[in-house]
């Protein structure tokens, strides 16, 4: 008798390249891997970037993010797509309706809106075709506060706040949200999950240091090898922020600015 074998769970990301390869598809990719999930990626945008700015972005042509996707959903397929830059409502409509056509249900949406140092990545009229089309094909939506405050008005400063802007986000369609506590000033990193019915606390000592730029990618896309190795929204989430913790005190000294992540921080160390 023929033995059948687990298929080996695969994650697609859809998003920008980052030159220094602190956050965007180098962040996800390296996230899977360190995950246990193979990686394949639909490149939106290249920007020129390191760790202290986006000095440069050029937007890939529709026709060519779009023959992306396809070449990876018709042959490898996905357990789980998380997408990050798509940074013009005409990416944002094309991949959503890309990912409608392959019935992915498992999308998690890190909505990118600002690079680390400040820098903008998504056009202002684009925020209301996310709201409309990407939000609501979401299984996960993974917000930091400012971000959060952005899509839903909600002026996200404290926990009780953040749990306004999730119920929020799951009222525009998501069927689940995860306020990031990482922006705000004070107490430990406090991200704040609501499932549709009630909410999850993870909330670890803040770290200081610098070298956070990538946190958003890195989060979704750990919440997203988790999703595609088949656990569930809560201990995605959980597994997600311990990741990212342990990968923000691998503490990385790369370049001048906000250093990016030690996504292998189980494997090596940095000096």
């Amino acid at each position: 008798m023929t033995a059948f074998m687990k298929t080996t769970p695969k994650c697609l990301t859809i998003a920008g390249s980052d030159s220094g390869a602190g956050a965007g598809i180098q962040a996800d990719l390296k996230t899977f891997a360190a995950n246990g999930v193979y990686g394949t990626s639909a490149i939106t945008a290249v920007t020129a970037q390191n760790t202290t700015g986006v000095q440069d972005v050029l937007e890939m042509p529709i026709n060519l993010i779009e023959n992306q996707i396809d070449s990876v959903l018709s042959d490898i397929g996905a357990d789980a797509v998380k997408t990050g830059m798509l940074s013009s409502s005409e990416i944002i409509e094309s991949v959503v309706e890309k990912l409608t056509h392959y019935q992915i249900k498992n999308v998690i949406v890190d909505p990118v809106m600002v690079a680390k140092g400040g820098d903008k990545l998504l056009q202002d009229d684009a925020i209301s075709v996310l709201k409309d089309t990407l939000i609501p094909i979401a299984l996960v939506v993974t917000p930091n506060g400012p971000e959060a405050t952005a899509i839903t008005g909600v002026d996200v400063v404290d926990i009780e706040s953040a749990k306004i802007a999730a119920v929020r986000l799951v009222e525009m369609g998501s069927k689940s949200a995860v306020v990031k506590g990482g922006h705000l000033d004070e107490g430990p990193a406090t991200d704040v999950l609501y499932d549709g019915s009630s909410f999850h606390l993870f909330s670890t000592r803040r770290v200081e240091t610098f070298n956070t730029h990538g946190t958003g990618c890195t989060f979704a896309s750990a919440v997203a090898a988790g999703i595609a190795k088949e656990m569930s929204i809560r201990d995605s989430v959980s597994q997600a922020k311990a990741y990212v913790t342990g990968s923000i005190r691998g503490d990385l000294k790369i370049g001048n600015g906000h250093g990016p992540l030690n996504h292998f921080h189980e494997y090596w160390i940095s000096e």
